[in-house]
């Protein structure tokens, strides 16, 4: 955490201007929101700030802007329109990011700046964090609060910019993933084991060798163990498999031989024909899922642990042939007394679609933002 970033309750709020970060960056279709939990999730954080009389000025990005389509088609009026709904209360919008009228401000007691990467439209000054832009940004208040955890690894000039201007702080949202987080980041009780899957090992070889420093298990399921078998010397048929990281991986086999736990049985399909085969004898077809001595093999294994994080999934769970593999394993740490804690999208999309959410004790909607912080244990945007 920066030095001089406090917790929103640690300021003194009243009757300020307050410059709010939100990550309001919600999909979009033909002009609705499809999901509004971003929204939702940002309301403790506005109210507190209403509570305390402050005017507030909110700040989202929402999508990329590379072209002047994708500033038609990422507008945040329609965000506007839901805070209003679910606040109560009239959420001013501004559709502008520079030149703001100030009695708009002074007129309104919240409102919502358009997209900051509009401003990416003219020299990635928003994701360039230019100084400029974030100085005139933090002209508009008093006090700066960053509550958008999901841009956190970012140093962009609507978070980290503005916050080298003003006296800062950050919100419920944010202080909630961090002490979500923090069993797996403080004082891990051990045995610490991860989980990771996921389809490719290209994203996420930093956390994999970060998690591997840290953790005294590691199984592999998904696409990323398909890279791993091959490291090992197996042969995968046609599976999907990063070949530009065998050599990385051959070299992590090596060093944390002790650790990495793989797939000794998998689940082929070859032309239509699905089987369970033990993982050293794929010569055709490609894997999907993990197979139940696996299953077994992870069971003991999460049964003797005191911590376990879970990314990614472990077989392609949204084909009912493949989610076998996935739905034994949270049926097998909804039986494990003992801290479980899941990130990232593919991980939080299966628990909420195969109904898991009870299993675990914390699930982090951080994205990359949750990886990079348990990779660095810091967060970018705050630095100073």
């Amino acid at each position: 955490m920066g030095g001089s970033m406090k917790f929103i309750e640690d300021l003194n709020l009243d009757n300020k201007k307050v410059i709010l970060r939100c990550d309001l960056n919600v999909t979009i279709k033909e002009g609705k929101i499809v999901d509004n939990t971003k929204i939702v999730k940002s309301l403790k954080t506005i109210n507190y700030l209403l509570d305390h009389n402050c005017r507030v000025l909110i700040m989202s990005h929402l999508g990329r802007v590379k072209t002047i389509e994708d500033k038609l088609r990422n507008s945040l009026e329609p965000v506007s329109l839901e805070l209003s709904k679910l606040l109560g209360k009239n959420v001013c919008f501004i559709p502008e990011t520079t030149n703001i009228v100030p009695t708009i401000l002074d007129n309104h007691q919240i409102c919502l700046m358009e997209n900051t990467r509009y401003e990416d439209l003219d020299g990635k000054k928003e994701s360039g964090n230019d100084p400029e832009l974030a100085k005139y940004w933090a002209s508009l208040g008093e006090v700066f609060i960053n509550d958008a955890f999901g841009t956190s690894h970012r140093c962009h000039a609507s978070n980290n910019g503005i916050s080298k201007y003003l006296e800062s702080g950050y919100g419920y949202l944010i202080k909630e993933e961090l002490d979500g987080l923090d069993p797996i980041i403080n004082n891990v009780k051990r045995p610490f084991t991860v989980i990771m899957g996921g389809a490719k090992v290209d994203d996420k070889i930093q956390i994999i060798k970060a998690l591997l420093n840290e953790c005294d298990n590691l199984l592999v399921g998904g696409g990323i163990a398909n890279t791993f078998l091959k490291a090992a010397g197996y042969e995968i048929g046609t599976s999907l498999y990063s070949a530009d990281y065998v050599d990385e991986v051959k070299e992590l086999l090596a060093n944390y031989s002790s650790k990495i736990v793989l797939p000794i049985d998998v689940v082929v399909n070859n032309n239509d024909n699905i089987s369970t085969i033990d993982s050293k004898s794929v010569t055709e077809g490609a894997i999907y899922d993990i197979g139940p001595k696996t299953l077994q093999v992870f069971r003991d294994i999460l049964d003797e642990s005191e911590t376990v994080f879970i990314n990614g999934t472990v077989g392609m769970y949204e084909d009912e042939r493949y989610k076998q593999g996935t739905v034994e394993l949270f049926n097998i740490l909804r039986r494990c007394n003992n801290i479980k804690i899941a990130g990232g999208g593919d991980a939080l999309a299966s628990i909420n679609t195969l109904g898991y959410t009870d299993a675990f004790n914390y699930m982090s909607t951080g994205g990359g933002a949750t990886l990079e912080y348990i990779e660095n244990k810091k967060l970018k945007c705050f630095e100073e």
